[in-house]
């Protein structure tokens, strides 16, 4: 099934050819759309919804409510994933989004700063295990404090959250030790930093996926032995004269018993000598040496 806008209203358009099948997905609708796919259509069999706002359209533009929230919450009790891309947030409290989401994608969306505070309801988003939080532009130390609240969480992603501070997040991992995927992209923490908070608290991380910026040998070598990370991914561009040699890499990388993928993103290595002396070395481990893919302007891709 498909639905497209009229030409008068271009603004969104709705997907879910397989809206019966055992992986429902419903893709960009405004809100009105869905209060009549709510009413007439919608119901247990819908799994994953993608649903984009108007947050740059100005004070008149129709905004995401806490009534549809709940509303989507009581009609599709199935709901497991939601992913909301730029999005006025700041009058939606994070309770009345669906308690039976298990993932949870936020894409240049803006929220308050009650968004997501320590203390809060403990009851709130109880099966919650992957939050993604990509350009969202208010988020800080305290939002991140407030994600301990979520005891099933297991994957956390912070893409270009600025305002996160090495001491905020070596206090936030400090409580959510239970993390097993750890992914911070593009942000203005070190990588250095981060792996160090890392190495402290987060002992059973599987895997790791971070921009190499302000990354140097011994801050890779903190990784060293962690007794459980299977997946490690540094991403480009490669802009310090401090980053890690492949040998280097190599080095460390020997030292971690589950290491089984290795992937090097956006370094300019491939096809080079790196990429030999690192496959050779690692004959366990799937290496993979690539640029890094042109990010699409689309929000639905």
């Amino acid at each position: 099934m498909r639905i497209h806008s009229a030409a008068k209203d271009r603004s969104f358009m709705i997907s879910f050819p397989h809206c019966f099948s055992s992986n429902p997905e419903v893709k960009m609708m405004r809100p009105k759309v869905m209060w009549h796919l709510l009413r007439r259509y919608m119901a247990s069999r819908l799994h994953s919804l993608r649903l984009g706002g108007f947050l740059f359209s100005g004070s008149q533009a129709p905004q995401l409510s806490p009534a549809l929230m709940r509303a989507l919450g009581q009609k599709c009790p199935n709901l497991k994933r939601l992913c909301l891309h730029v999005a006025d947030l700041s009058m939606v409290p994070i309770s009345s989004l669906p308690s039976t989401l298990r993932i949870l994608e936020l894409h240049s969306c803006e929220i308050s700063m009650a968004w997501l505070l320590k203390g809060q309801d403990p009851t709130v988003l109880p099966q919650l295990e992957c939050i993604v939080l990509d350009r969202v532009p208010a988020f800080r130390d305290e939002h991140l404090q407030g994600l301990t609240r979520f005891r099933a969480l297991r994957s956390l992603v912070l893409g270009g959250t600025y305002r996160v501070t090495e001491t905020g997040l070596d206090a936030s991992l400090q409580e959510l030790t239970y993390l097993q995927r750890l992914e911070v992209l593009g942000c203005t923490l070190s990588a250095d930093s981060t792996l160090l908070a890392v190495s402290r608290h987060l002992r059973d991380v599987r895997k790791i996926r971070l921009t190499v910026r302000g990354l140097s040998a011994p801050g890779l070598s903190v990784l060293e032995g962690m007794p459980l990370l299977e997946n490690l991914c540094l991403l480009g561009p490669l802009i310090t004269p401090e980053m890690p040699s492949p040998a280097e890499i190599l080095s460390s990388c020997l030292t971690m018993p589950k290491l089984r993928v290795l992937e090097l993103q956006g370094l300019g290595w491939e096809g080079q000598e790196a990429e030999r002396i690192l496959c050779k070395g690692l004959p366990h481990c799937l290496v993979i040496v690539r640029a890094c893919p042109k990010e699409s302007m689309d929000w639905w891709m």
